[in-house]
């Protein structure tokens, strides 16, 4: 591909022991494909295990792979926002710890950045979620297109490419999940284009997801209600 930008591959990570070494070698092994630069950048969200320690080591080993360590758990939020803002290459490519997407749709999916300001996954085929998640999941992006008239499939897709010029002056509130929903009304005020790409994300291999936790959950409800209420208060104002 011609005219390759630079890559900053964004991981929040929390207690992904199990995980995390493969995803950095995959990414180490695509950087130079689809990117004239890159570094991963993993944001530790006060990980528990020996995470943050697997990746101190493969820092030490090769400096593209760079550990940022947060000294509470923001339940994925902090993380997340921390990664964005500690990436310094033209794009950032977010993705899940364990690495939920294959190589094949990172590289497919890549090349729609250069027409527009974020591609985000979403998946063509439902698998591995319970139905308890499946309920959760549709409940929680429909309560999101109502409250916020977003248009986007899965808000909390745990895959995003996003240009850093397109999150210039951004300022996250959340540190929750709900973070996903800043980042797309950011980029709706500001009339960026967003490309949706389908994909299968694959199951988990190791550890465990928090995301549908109870305390996830009220901490993303009570980020939803504090970002409406700003939001309102904006358009009054």
């Amino acid at each position: 591909m011609s005219g390759k930008l630079s890559v900053s591959f964004v991981l929040p990570m929390f207690n992904e022991s199990e995980n995390i070494r493969g995803t950095v070698g995959a990414l180490k092994m695509i950087g130079g494909e689809i990117a004239d630069d890159y570094e991963i950048v993993v944001v530790d969200d006060a990980s528990t295990d020996e995470s943050a320690d697997i990746v101190a080591k493969l820092a030490e080993e090769d400096d593209t792979v760079k550990l940022f360590r947060l000294s509470v758990n923001t339940k994925f939020g902090g993380a997340f926002a921390e990664g964005f803002r500690k990436a310094q290459k033209d794009v950032i490519l977010y993705m899940d710890s364990d690495m939920p997407v294959t190589i094949e749709d990172i590289k497919a999916s890549f090349p729609l950045i250069m027409d527009a300001d974020i591609v985000t996954g979403y998946s063509k085929v439902k698998k591995g979620d319970t139905l308890k998640r499946k309920i959760m999941s549709g409940a929680y992006n429909l309560m999101v297109q109502v409250l916020f008239r977003l248009n986007v499939r899965d808000i909390n897709s745990g895959y995003k490419i996003v240009r850093k010029d397109a999150i210039k002056g951004m300022d996250f509130i959340s540190k929750s999940p709900f973070v996903d929903v800043e980042l797309f009304l950011h980029a709706k005020r500001n009339r960026r284009k967003v490309k949706q790409f389908p994909l299968i994300f694959r199951s988990r291999k190791g550890g465990k997801s928090h995301i549908a936790s109870v305390p996830f959950i009220l901490a993303t409800f009570r980020d939803m209600l504090k970002v409406r209420v700003i939001t309102l208060f904006k358009r009054s104002a």
